[in-house]
């Protein structure tokens, strides 16, 4: 972990008149060639404007969902030409141009012609998981060697500010940052280090985690390592219906991970002065926006289908959070896509935005939970600090290893 807090920054190294390649997050969802939420396209605007004033030639690189055959390349849906004209709204101050190659001479010349303060996007990088032949080569998600030498020849200098891959081995970050003579991490990803750093070192006590969302097996490490730097972990959303049925409670139709169920009560038993589960549930007949069947755990579920936690739930985890001086929330409570089941995430929303408020250090995990909070009219100034990669953010919380911030050099 300390090594991680160690990473060389923007201001750690001299940018000046250098030409710098950059990894960002531009995976944002495209409509009909148009970009319906340019946040992640904001999250990165302060790094490229400091290369910009550094007088820097600036080439930019992101994926943009999965590729998976020559159809997803030859669609253009996956293309990021859209995101280029964004860009360009957002960087009036600089002329920004976007190359349909991510490889290749059609770069090379591109480059060449770079002028200072310039920014050129290359074409989505996972373009390169499928080969011409349309077979599925993986040479960006699996970091092949050639393909990040090839990257890094581009420039002298490599800024990493993609927290939402920085789990991922891959060529953009891991292969670049390998074969480059000079790495540092950007503003957006110095900023995730420094505010999930306060919930793994020395956090204001008493530190309360809140884990909803559907797997039990996605957060297996997270849950443990949050054990044991939490004194109270709260467990609603989907995965909750697996810790209910390793107790003997009738959970319906409820999601459940079968094969989860004896590490569920495992988890329970080591830290049962410390977990407290779903106690009442808006349920349905099916998975569908309906008007909610109220039931509690003593009542059972009864062949219905939690959708939501209840009020109960919400008054015993408000208890459990009061005076809390640091609190983790990854996860919805509910399907706060359909408008019946929304109320828990909203009340987990509420609470956190009157402990942050009241002074408390409130941090969203990214993913659903982050998307939940927007859609549900909450604010970011809201919470202390909400995370821009859900799995990253996670492995960062669990201890793991995150590879596209490991490799950076450090100061």
């Amino acid at each position: 972990m300390q090594d991680i807090l160690n990473k060389k920054t923007l201001k750690d190294v001299d940018l000046q008149h250098e030409r710098v390649i950059g990894r960002v997050d531009f995976n944002v969802p495209i409509k009909d060639g148009q970009v319906v939420d340019s946040k992640r396209i904001v999250a990165a605007i302060p790094t490229i404007e400091y290369l910009i004033e550094n007088k820097c030639k600036i080439i930019l690189l992101s994926h943009l969902s999965r590729i998976k055959s020559i159809d997803d390349i030859k669609s253009g849906k996956k293309s990021l030409e859209p995101v280029a004209d964004v860009l360009q709204e957002l960087l009036p101050q600089a002329k920004v141009e976007f190359c349909p190659e991510s490889r290749g001479q059609a770069v090379v010349d591109a480059v060449e012609k770079l002028g200072e303060r310039e920014v050129l996007l290359l074409e989505n990088t996972r373009y390169n998981d499928v080969n011409e032949k349309g077979e599925v080569v993986k040479l960006e998600s699996k970091c092949d060697e050639t393909l990040g030498k090839e990257w890094a020849s581009l420039a002298s200098i490599f800024v990493n500010d993609a927290f939402g891959t920085a789990h991922r081995k891959h060529a953009s970050n891991v292969g670049i940052a390998k074969h480059i003579p000079i790495s540092c991490i950007g503003f957006l990803i110095q900023s995730e280090i420094e505010n999930l750093s306060k919930i793994t070192n020395n956090p204001s006590k008493p530190v309360v985690a809140i884990l909803g969302g559907a797997k039990v097996s996605d957060k297996l490490k997270v849950i443990n390592n949050l054990l044991n730097i939490s004194d109270k972990v709260l467990i609603c959303g989907g995965m909750a219906y697996t810790f209910l049925k390793s107790q003997g409670i009738d959970i319906g139709t409820s999601l459940v991970e079968e094969e989860m169920v004896d590490e569920a009560k495992k988890i329970l038993e080591h830290g049962k002065n410390k977990i407290l589960l779903s106690q009442d549930f808006q349920c349905a007949p099916e998975f569908a926006d309906v008007v909610p069947t109220y039931r509690t755990v003593e009542q059972g579920l009864n062949g219905l289908m939690g959708l939501d936690i209840g009020e109960k739930t919400i008054a015993t985890f408000k208890e459990a959070l009061t005076n809390a001086g640091t609190v983790f929330w990854n996860g919805p409570a509910g399907v706060f896509e359909f408008k019946n089941f929304q109320n828990g995430t909203k009340g987990v929303c509420q609470i956190l935005k009157d402990l942050t408020h009241n002074g408390a250090f409130t941090l969203i995990g990214g993913g659903d939970s982050a998307s939940a909070a927007v859609s549900l009219g909450f604010k970011e100034s809201n919470f202390s600090f909400i995370s821009t990669g859900g799995g990253a953010s996670l492995e960062f919380i669990e201890g793991s290893p995150l590879p596209g911030i490991d490799i950076i050099q450090n100061k």
